[in-house]
């Protein structure tokens, strides 16, 4: 082990020695939108050092499917919003699944594939539903529905109400374009996938939010919905996503939280040390296996944003969410995966001469 590995790193990792509990794989989006980053093997590799067992790719990029073969990490691979139109055509469906997933499985392991991200229902959103079907037909075509399931990303300016949680429900002039998502999603036993960011709650209402509420620091329960009682808000906002879910038909479908971070700079509450908290908290709530007050014991399956700070991405605050820096040190201790009594010790962001343990 290097002698030059920071205290607080030796810490997270006796603290992950010690750790009894075991729970979902903390997943991590891999954006790419910066001039300085290492390269597609590099990441991937340092993937692999760090234990990550999930990534979020925005777009099929090549380089980075190529890296991941036979490397055992879960993929959910995105197809860019640009490309949404095109695949309404069954053909070019079947040729973006052939050229971007057929090509590369089963080496790469391909879990979800993310017909679009955060699409505006005004500005596309008819495209939407038809892409996805038409890229299911083409898994079924190849006998793949069951293993690669088809879903889109959404995000939470699609919810009208949000207070309590169990009153979440979609905005009524967006129901044309989800409802029908969802009733698809749960015809093929697939996913929603939404994007969920305390942060932004928290800054647009300070009032009524209390910052240990966001960053789940705070001692005692804050938000009393009937009797469920809410510690946190990421907590809070999940629910009310499941509450949408249900109220568009959607019963028990599963969401998982394809984007969740906070900015370490460049904005309100915007800091190292508040964004340390949320993403070690948050890592360890996704391990510990507690589900929701609304859904209990039901393990939450997730993806951190991002792997690096991206210095191309604009407003200045979307260039601070790495939880590594370009050179490849971490920011801030995470455990990406539980561990088990009895079982090998997890490394948990050690990625300098990590090998020589």
């Amino acid at each position: 082990m290097s002698p030059m590995i920071p205290l607080y790193l030796l810490l997270a990792l006796f603290a992950t020695i010690l750790a009894p509990t075991s729970g979902e794989p903390v997943g991590v989006c891999y954006g790419m939108m910066g001039n300085n980053l290492p390269s597609k093997p590099d990441t991937i590799a340092l993937f692999r050092q760090n234990n990550i067992r999930r990534v979020r790719l925005y777009d099929p990029n090549q380089e980075a499917l190529n890296a991941l073969k036979n490397t055992g990490i879960e993929v959910l691979v995105g197809v860019p919003n640009s490309d949404l139109r095109s695949l309404t055509n069954p053909s070019s469906a079947r040729a973006w699944l052939q050229n971007n997933v057929l090509n590369h499985y089963p080496a790469v392991n391909f879990k979800y594939i993310a017909v679009g991200n955060e699409v505006v229902p005004s500005n596309g959103g008819g495209d939407v539903l038809p892409a996805m079907r038409n890229v299911y037909d083409a898994l079924r075509g190849a006998n793949l529905q069951d293993r690669i399931k088809v879903s889109t990303a959404v995000d939470m300016t699609l919810i009208g109400n949000s207070f309590p949680p169990s009153a979440g429900e979609f905005r009524g002039d967006v129901r044309w374009y989800i409802d029908p998502i969802i009733g698809f999603l749960t015809s093929t036993n697939s996913v929603l996938l939404a994007n969920i960011y305390p942060y932004f709650s928290y800054i647009g209402n300070p009032r009524d939010i209390s910052l240990s509420y966001a960053l789940f620091t705070s001692p005692n329960v804050i938000v009393w919905d009937g009797s469920r009682g809410y510690q946190n808000l990421f907590d809070a906002l999940l629910d009310v996503v499941y509450s949408a879910v249900e109220r568009s038909g959607g019963g028990s479908l599963p969401v998982v939280v394809s984007e969740s971070g906070w900015p370490s700079n460049g904005g309100n509450a915007a800091s190292f040390d508040n964004a340390r908290a949320y993403y070690t908290n948050l890592a360890a709530r996704v391990r510990e296996n507690r589900g929701t007050p609304k859904r209990p014991g039901r393990g939450v399956e997730m993806y951190l944003f991002a792997m690096f700070d991206e210095n191309q991405k604009n407003p200045e605050i979307e260039k601070n969410f790495g939880l590594f820096f370009p050179n490849k040190q971490p920011k801030f201790p995470i455990a990406f995966a539980g561990v088990r009594e009895g079982t090998a010790v997890e490394r948990c962001c050690l990625n300098r001469d990590d090998d020589n343990m």
